[in-house]
Order: C-alpha cells, then sequence, then structure tokens
C-alpha cells in the first residue's frame, strides 16, 4: 500500500529459475524495474549470505494478498539468501505492530502467529493499532499475558522497531509490500509491475549478486 497510493497487485507463487542464462532473458533493468540505492545498506547476513528484506504492514491489504505468496518464495529460497521481514511505520499508530511482530520473534511465536495476526485483522476486523488491543489479542491466543507485556515494553524489542524505521528510510520506502536485495536494490509491485514480478526481478538480482562476488 503506497503512502499516496499503490497498485492492485496480481499474485501467484514462483518458483526459483535455474540458471544464469534465465536471469539474463528477462532483461530487468535498473531505474524501471528496481532502484539501485545511491547509498549500500549494511546487511545482517553474514559472510557469503545474500539478504533479502519485505517490508509489509499487516494492517495493508496488499501485503495480506502477498503474505502466501511470499511465504512459498521464502520457503524455497536457496541456503545461501536469508530472508526476513521488516514491519514498517509511516505513522506513529503503526508502532504497536511493529512491537507485536518483535515481540512474537521474541518468544519465539512468530512462525505459529505471524498469519493469524493478519487473519485477525482482515478477517476479523480486529484495528491492533495500540498496545491494549495488541496486548488484548495476544492473551485471547493463550499467550502469556505478563510474559508478552514485559517483552513488548522491553529495550530489545523497541530497539528492533527503531532499527526497522532506519532500514525503511535507508531504502526510501514508500509502500508496502516491497523488497530489499542485498543491501543495494529497492523493488516494489509499482516498478515491477505486479509483486508476482518483483520476486523474479529479486531472483534475477539474487543471481546478479552471486555472480559479482
Amino acid at each position: 500500500m503506497k503512502r499516496r497510493l499503490f497498485s492492485t497487485l496480481m499474485l501467484s507463487v514462483t518458483t526459483w529459475l535455474g540458471s544464469t542464462t534465465a536471469w539474463a532473458q528477462q532483461a530487468f533493468r535498473a531505474g524501471k524495474d528496481y532502484i539501485t540505492l545511491e547509498r549500500p545498506v549494511a546487511t545482517e547476513s553474514g559472510t557469503g549470505k545474500i539478504e533479502v528484506l519485505e517490508f509489509f504492514w499487516y494492517s495493508c491489504p496488499h501485503c495480506n494478498a502477498f503474505e502466501p505468496a511470499f511465504e512459498q518464495w521464502a520457503k524455497n529460497a536457496p541456503k545461501d539468501v536469508v530472508v526476513r521481514r521488516v514491519p514498517v511505520a509511516f505513522r506513529e499508530d503503526f508502532v504497536p505492530q511493529q512491537r507485536l511482530f518483535y515481540t512474537l520473534e521474541a518468544m519465539n511465536l512468530l512462525e505459529k502467529m505471524h498469519i493469524k495476526v493478519f487473519n485477525a485483522i482482515h478477517g476479523e476486523k480486529l484495528m491492533l493499532n495500540s498496545e491494549a488491543t495488541v496486548l488484548a489479542w495476544a492473551e485471547k491466543q493463550g499467550i502469556d499475558k505478563a510474559k508478552f507485556a514485559e517483552t513488548y515494553k522491553s529495550f530489545g524489542v523497541a530497539a528492533k522497531a527503531k532499527r526497522a524505521v532506519q532500514l525503511q528510510n535507508d531504502f526510501k520506502i514508500e509502500g508496502v509490500p516491497s523488497l530489499g536485495v542485498a543491501g543495494r536494490y529497492y523493488i516494489d509491485g509499482t516498478l515491477a509491475g505486479n509483486m508476482d514480478r518483483a520476486l523474479k526481478v529479486a531472483e534475477a538480482l539474487i543471481a546478479q549478486t552471486r555472480q559479482g562476488r
């Protein structure tokens, strides 16, 4: 969803292409299909790894629609690709969902609960845009209320939320869902045409990064 306007997404599960020839045939172009950052962003993936970031917002309907395809794509990613999700905060009322994401991550509940957050917002029509609504939802899921609240308010979660905003700004994120590749490239549905094609652009940039090592 764009801060101002974000195009309608057409989604399908993509498969990883197997040869560098296939990548070349895609003929994706910088400035048209993706943007090369003026200043590379430091990654957390480690030596020999290629980092792919998905910038998202739980309340974004486009992110909700994209989630199944991206989840499958991430599961099929090569071993040298590290996939991380980054919740954005364009406004102050986005922050509770940022903290929700990082609290679930810290409690090792993200794999189980990530899709449930999307379902709560888009299926059950819950807002989850304040500390009170987030804590109430977590308790309803059977999560220890005291431990969740302590983690939610912890320095560690606050630091990760702050880092997410820094990444959002470094990549100059204007809308979600969008992707950052190798700390050098930015892709979204507007540039690529749709998020299915954005994943293909990401695959091509991963192959390009791998070849350039």
